[in-house]
């Protein structure tokens, strides 16, 4: 069985004691393939090395909503560059974000613009932050032609009515830790009417901890439970959701 994490921070200070033997776990459980995301002028260059010393980790590169302000003249030159290297896959992680106040709306929005103008010049998949900003993400993402492109909505936690706004722009839905939550009704409900071929799965690791490891912290080798939680919500047994989920994986980013 092979599993693809479409979404992980393998480079975050959380793993700095022991991210090679996190990396092997990930290994031993099936994750064969992960994209690790450099989301600003720290974690890009970390997220390069990565990628850059295993064959089976790939990079998305980015701009973060929450790091928008901090996005200085030249960085955008910087992640166009970047999208050349054989490694690099989509360019996120790029969206909105209402829950931190971190930066100003008007700077995420000019930077969330900014960035899926870039994608499209590039013909470049992009991933999608998106928290408590569903309405506003929909609509650059429609303003901006993100259909020509399409991506992740990454660890999405959105209505089923958002969902398909999501789906009808060609993106697939990305699914981690919350779906194996018991209280976690709505993203379930959401996964269980997402069509498996446009069904991603993903840890975001150190964060989002599936049960029962649920408060302490992420790693990519959790992905298989997310895996088991998918497939049980979606009928199917563990290893047609691995091999759809894969698939899929290997279709939107373009690895061959």
């Amino acid at each position: 069985m092979r599993l693809f994490d479409t979404h992980t921070h393998l480079d975050a200070p959380q793993f700095d004691e022991d991210r090679e033997e996190v990396i092997a776990r990930a290994l031993e459980a099936g994750v064969t393939k992960m994209i690790n995301i450099g989301f600003n002028r720290e974690t890009i260059p970390s997220t390069m090395q990565l990628a850059e010393s295993h064959d089976y980790i790939y990079a998305a590169v980015g701009w973060h909503p929450q790091d928008a302000i901090d996005m200085k003249e030249g960085d955008l030159e910087w992640i166009a560059s970047l999208c050349s290297h054989p490694k690099v896959v989509a360019i996120g992680e790029i969206g909105l974000d209402y829950y931190w106040d971190t930066s100003p709306k008007e700077v995420q929005h000019e930077v969330f613009r900014k960035q899926i103008r870039l994608a499209r010049e590039l013909k470049m998949p992009i991933s999608i932050h998106n928290r408590d900003a569903h309405e506003d993400v929909v609509r650059i993402l429609r303003e901006e032609k993100a259909d020509e492109i399409g991506g992740v909505m990454h660890s999405f936690s959105g209505s089923w009515e958002t969902a398909k706004m999501c789906l009808d722009l060609g993106f697939h839905l990305s699914f981690g830790g919350p779906i194996t939550f018991k209280n976690a009704r709505v993203p379930k409900e959401v996964l269980a009417q997402t069509p498996l071929d446009r069904l991603l799965i993903e840890t975001d690791s150190p964060y989002l901890t599936p049960h029962p490891f649920r408060g302490k912290r992420n790693e990519t080798a959790h992905v298989k439970l997310v895996a088991e939680a998918a497939a049980e919500i979606k009928g199917i047994d563990l290893q047609e959701l691995a091999e759809i989920t894969y698939a899929n994986a290997l279709e939107r980013f373009g690895i061959v």
